[in-house]
């Protein structure tokens, strides 16, 4: 926390590895000031349950982000199943719309487990977005759907750092936000990210949590680029 009583935003690590040996070794060498890590599906398919397990026994709060998109209820199963397994938090994508958010709500069975709604994709740009959704701004998809994540119930969004001013407003007031594509300033190396930024502006943008994963992992001295992003986002 902040002199003006504002909480600094918690970094998430994506265990961005191949195999679930390189993560846990990776962690055991790196994590010890990562509290919060995210589980992909590559991950979560070759792990599965027995793989949170572990992990949450090291400490770890777990963000199982497999952006759940379904009829309701196979998205209501799921949810149903995952928040019994001690998961911090959990995605889904927005995009399944109103009635699969509030099964999905209504299905946790550790309420203590948070549904985030993902919005659109931080690999998209608005060329990109054009091309499989014609007619409809990015902008314009934002909104509405992290309006009705709201409306149905749903703790919290992902978003890119680019559109945080947008949800620091009515009707947002209170959702959780969750930021993708954190690229420390020095970072140069090509990847499948579009709309990104760096720790500390996303930090005064008003995130609460922010995600890095290959600028760690694929780091020469990943324990240098941890401290400057936890550095960046108490500033």
């Amino acid at each position: 926390m902040d002199k003006t009583g504002k909480k600094e935003p918690r970094m998430i690590l994506a265990l961005d590895l191949e195999t679930t040996d390189e993560a846990l070794d990776f962690l055991r060498r790196w994590g010890k000031r990562i509290k919060y890590v995210k589980i992909g599906p590559g991950l979560f398919a070759q792990g599965g349950t027995d793989f949170i397990t572990r992990l949450r026994e090291d400490g770890r709060k777990i963000f199982l982000d497999l952006k759940l998109h379904d009829i309701p209820n196979t998205v209501a199963e799921a949810v149903k199943f995952l928040s019994s397994k001690g998961i911090w938090a959990i995605t889904l994508h927005t995009s399944g719309g109103r009635p699969m958010m509030e099964s999905a709500v209504r299905a946790r069975k550790d309420k203590s487990t948070l549904l985030f709604g993902v919005t659109v994709l931080t690999s998209l740009d608005s060329t990109s977005w054009d091309e499989v959704h014609p007619g409809c701004s990015i902008n314009d998809a934002l909104a509405k759907r992290a309006k009705i994540a709201v409306e149905s119930g749903m703790d919290g969004i992902v978003c890119s750092p680019r559109e945080l001013a947008m949800f620091n407003r009515d009707p947002y007031f209170g959702l959780l936000k969750i930021v993708p594509g954190i690229r420390p300033a020095d970072y140069e190396m090509f990847d499948d990210q579009r709309r990104t930024s760096t720790p500390s502006f996303a930090a005064e943008g008003g995130a609460d949590f922010v995600v890095v994963g290959r600028p760690v992992t694929r780091a020469e001295d990943p324990g240098r680029i941890i401290d400057t992003i936890l550095r960046d986002l108490r500033r």
